[in-house]
């Protein structure tokens, strides 16, 4: 965690926080693509704590965390609307589990109507779920599926905690792997390897395909980036280029379905310099 971060976020991450702020921004719009209740009291929150304190560090933080917002939000709000499309089709195809992998701030068990009984399972750091918590019970906030939380870290044993709370591998499963374009290469595949091997036949797995060397170059665009990332992130992450072809090899079948195509099936063009696709995968 870099030092600008307040101490209470660490393990919070300033990713899911900015996306927070993303999904806050989009509801706020009349032509908005979703819209998330939730995001905005986890922005105050984060916010409180960057501000509050009083520290120039932590609140010029909080301003890096916002122009990387502006310099990301065109994309990343459409990915937001891409993932709950692709989540609730899965589920109308016979899916009746989902596992949302990095789960961040989001809040698909709460705001998603979903075409049948679904049990989510949201995975991510005790720190993640730690913060995340407190808010949603100060809300009130009632989940629409049944939902289990998985304090884990995705780089180690993840998946052991799963049968535990009601997980089963006979049960086709939805799959939510945005995660793995931050994860370096070899961890990317073997969660891959190892959610492979928990999938029944049908079990859907959605996850982008992108440009690392144009996020990379959106990033340095904003100044005092290395308060919140490494502004030279290695081009070794996610699953990489050849994603599709090694997903086959592991029993999936694959398509890659064009970021600017689905951009303007909602309504809104491409963003500028996005070179992008996802990836919705079947197993089976």
């Amino acid at each position: 965690m870099a030092d600008g971060v307040p101490e209470s976020l660490a393990g919070v991450g300033t990713t899911a926080i900015g996306v927070a702020l993303i999904r806050a921004r989009e509801t706020d719009r009349d032509d908005r693509l979703y819209e998330d209740p939730y995001a905005q009291a986890f922005v105050d929150v984060a916010e409180r704590e960057f501000l509050d304190p009083g520290s120039p560090e932590h609140a010029a933080t909080w301003a890096t965390v916002r122009q990387l917002v502006d310099a990301f939000y065109e994309a990343r709000t459409i990915g937001v609307r891409i993932t709950d499309d692709l989540l609730q089709d899965a589920v109308a195809a016979g899916c009746r589990q989902v596992v949302d992998l990095g789960a961040g701030l989001d809040t698909h068990a709460f705001r998603l109507d979903w075409p049948h009984p679904v049990h989510l399972f949201e995975v991510d750091l005790p720190a993640m779920f730690a913060f995340k918590e407190p808010v949603l019970r100060e809300l009130g906030a009632v989940a629409r599926c049944a939902r289990s939380t998985v304090p884990a870290d995705l780089r180690e044993d993840w998946s052991g905690a799963l049968p535990g709370l009601g997980f089963r591998e006979t049960v086709p499963t939805a799959w939510e792997a945005a995660v793995l374009g931050f994860l370096a290469r070899a961890d990317a595949q073997r969660l891959v390897t190892v959610l492979t091997e928990l999938s029944a036949p049908g079990s859907r797995l959605t996850c982008p395909q992108m440009s690392a060397a144009a996020v990379a170059d959106t990033v340095r665009s904003v100044r005092g980036v290395e308060r919140v990332r490494d502004a030279a992130t290695p081009a070794e992450r996610g699953l990489g280029p050849d994603a599709p072809k090694w997903l086959r090899a592991l029993g999936w079948r694959t398509e890659v379905r064009d970021f600017g195509e689905l951009a303007r099936s909602y309504g809104r063009p491409q963003p500028d310099g996005v070179d992008a696709g996802v990836i919705v995968a079947t197993l089976g």
